[in-house]
């Protein structure tokens, strides 16, 4: 498996302000942030190639891993570290052919037969949510704290949680065997990134 700190993994959300969005991206991993994911769901291709680049500069800056969300062509074609994809995007194990042994392959999956069939596809990491009711991605299918410790527990490959995660409901992830956090406004959308990354991270490392 691909040894990558998922700790605190932040999911971007599509900004009109570029360089404001470049700025945040590089704050937060100043402040902690161990895995930059791009979520561009409605950016034309070039536009996301063009964005894709960018953020790589920041994130092979500070050895950070890139994982591009869905689209396997744009992470192919600027050599990104990784792919995440969902139940109705390419299948796992097609992915893992296109993009080959070494790079990161993570996969949304919100049942234990779906998080079992993506480690048997090939997966890295698996993404379990949403844990908390969610804005940024409205079509994520809800999950409970006992379901996701299920699924942790059902696989051997590390979950990551996503959904609705802010500083005010993070502490009650803890205890359920999560490799880390899945993030994207408490970031994203904070006065201060770096440190409401670094606020956290201390809650996740109390573990």
């Amino acid at each position: 498996m691909n040894n990558i700190d998922l700790s605190l993994y932040l999911v971007t959300d599509k900004s009109s302000d570029v360089e404001k969005f470049l700025k945040t991206i590089e704050e937060a991993i100043k402040g902690g942030v161990s895995v930059v994911q791009i979520r561009e769901k409605t950016s034309e291709t070039l536009d996301f190639y063009n964005l894709a680049l960018r953020v790589k500069e920041i994130t092979t800056k500070y050895n950070v891993p890139l994982i591009i969300n869905d689209r396997v062509d744009v992470a192919l074609a600027i050599d990104a570290d990784g792919v995440h994809v969902g139940q109705s995007d390419m299948p796992c194990d097609v992915t893992r052919k296109l993009i080959g042994k070494d790079k990161i392959l993570g996969v949304s999956a919100s049942t234990i037969s779906e998080a079992k069939k993506a480690q048997e596809d090939g997966a890295d990491y698996i993404g379990t949510g949403a844990v908390f009711p969610t804005a940024t991605k409205d079509d994520a299918p809800s999950i409970t704290k006992q379901d996701l410790k299920k699924v942790v527990e059902s696989i051997d490959i590390p979950v990551v949680a996503i959904g609705g995660i802010n500083h005010n409901n993070a502490f009650e992830l803890i205890d359920t065997g999560i490799a880390g956090l899945s993030v994207v406004s408490a970031i994203m959308n904070a006065e201060d990134p770096r440190s409401a990354s670094e606020e956290l991270l201390k809650i996740i490392h109390k573990k």
